[in-house]
């Protein structure tokens, strides 16, 4: 479920230069999210203590009261007991003994730049530039509610490329980014722009068909910065004129594409609803199904034996169906998703409970940014325990992103990416809605 294509570029300095005009509070978090540039300054930087009144271990699946975390630069140097971890008396002491202490949240699957609020033919109004001016709102909220790295699967004009560079520059604040330009599909397909009337002549800029126009379209899209490549290999539900369970890739457009991203270091995430597709995208070498709503017992076994990850989108259902109509969607939009969302639903607790790797991935920009924790409520209805929930957008997702090694858990040597909730979300995993403190690289951004 991806929104609509736009089409002009954003530049990188249009962007700055609009971004400077617009935000007088960008200086202070730019210093405070500064990733420093070596060991020796690390070592000159004061140190941070955080009490945890309960810190959620997701290595180890498991809830600890009264810890420690002892934070230098943008990296954690120690967590463990209160009574076994030696405070520096000159250390910045943050109090969260109260509170709940968790890892940052990862999101792999957001549309950053996208407002669920113009969907449809009303999104054709929308230039590259707005719809990233909306990218940073969008990051704020983000990152406020406690997402401190996402993955973006799908934004135009490159606008995902320009908040990351944006936000990594301390331009204002925002989540880690990972992102992929244009998501990669076929001519008319849920990749390209069907919205327009033939005389137009109007062609998505990640349009590509046949294995050798693929490959060039993971080069150029590696070419302008993309982390990860993203493909349609079936159709959607926000698009027009296909179905939601139509294959679109081939095998063999699938196969090139992936061999071609992994050579460049990228990892692919296929957008797949129908069984077909999901299939074909697995034995291709991806490294993620979206949305995988119709998976059958064959893909979920064959995803299992491969370790791809399933990353569904499970709550934005309610939003679609709920507000879909008002914000603009296609009519036939509305009647996909009242067909696949309930199934999506139940086939999400089949693949859990056979044993697939699921990474969280909410589909936010489908649904406002900043609402992405609503989704933990039915990833615990459908299966799940809090606890397997909230390591699905932690120690999975991280894995998925292939950063597991730095973000993910709160451990000593990984980024200071840390939250806390006011009550114990293994017990209500609702209260991830109500994020109250965050810290990013070390930098607080909320408290």
């Amino acid at each position: 479920m991806m929104p609509t294509p736009r089409k002009p570029f954003v530049t990188r300095l249009l962007f700055t230069a609009l971004i400077a005009a617009n935000l007088g509070t960008a200086a202070t978090m730019a210093n405070a999210a500064e990733p420093s540039t070596g060991a020796s300054e690390a070592s000159n930087t004061a140190i941070t203590a955080i009490k945890a009144g309960r810190l959620v271990d997701v290595v180890n699946g498991r809830v600890l009261n009264e810890q420690i975390i002892l934070v230098q630069g943008e990296r954690i140097i120690a967590v463990g007991a209160a009574a076994s971890v030696t405070v520096p008396s000159n250390a910045k002491v943050i109090d969260l003994s109260k509170a709940t202490v968790l890892p940052g949240l990862i999101d792999a699957h957001t549309h950053i730049t996208s407002s669920p609020y113009l969907q449809g033919y009303s999104s054709l109004s929308v230039s590259g530039v707005r719809a990233a001016l909306y990218g940073v709102r969008a990051a704020r909220d983000t990152l406020n509610a406690g997402f401190t790295m996402i993955r973006d699967v799908g934004s135009d004009a490159f606008g995902d490329l320009a908040v990351r560079d944006a936000i990594n520059d301390g331009d204002f604040p925002g989540p880690r980014i990972l992102g992929s330009g244009y998501a990669i599909g076929i001519k008319g397909g849920h990749c390209d722009n069907n919205l327009l009337a033939p005389e137009y002549n109007d062609v998505g800029k990640g349009v590509a068909d046949g294995p050798w126009a693929a490959r060039a379209k993971v080069r150029e899209m590696a070419k302008y910065g993309a982390d990860v490549i993203k493909i349609c290999a079936t159709g959607g539900v926000l698009s027009k004129g296909d179905a939601a369970g139509a294959q679109q890739y081939t095998l063999e457009e699938m196969q090139a594409i992936v061999q071609e991203a992994h050579k460049l270091g990228r990892k692919v995430a296929a957008h797949a609803h129908g069984t077909s597709g999901i299939i074909d995208a697995i034995r291709a070498g991806v490294d993620s199904v979206e949305h995988s709503s119709l998976i059958d017992a064959e893909g979920i076994k064959l995803a299992k034996e491969k370790g791809t990850y399933l990353v569904m989108d499970i709550y934005n259902d309610d939003y679609i169906l709920s507000a879909g109509e008002k914000a603009g969607f296609l009519p036939e939009s509305l009647v996909k998703e009242k067909e696949i969302g309930q199934l999506q639903r139940d086939n999400f607790r089949k693949a859990f409970q056979a044993g697939a790797k699921m990474a969280f991935g909410s589909d936010a920009g489908v649904y406002p940014h900043g609402d992405n924790a609503k989704q933990f409520f039915y990833m615990v209805k459908y299966g799940m325990t809090p606890m397997q929930a909230i390591q699905a957008a932690t120690i999975n997702g991280a894995d998925l992103l292939g950063w597991k090694d730095r973000v993910g858990s709160i451990s000593v040597g990984k980024y200071a990416d840390i939250i806390a909730v006011p009550a114990d979300p293994i017990a209500d995993v609702t209260v991830l809605t109500k994020v109250s403190f965050v810290m990013k690289n070390g930098a607080v951004f909320k408290n």
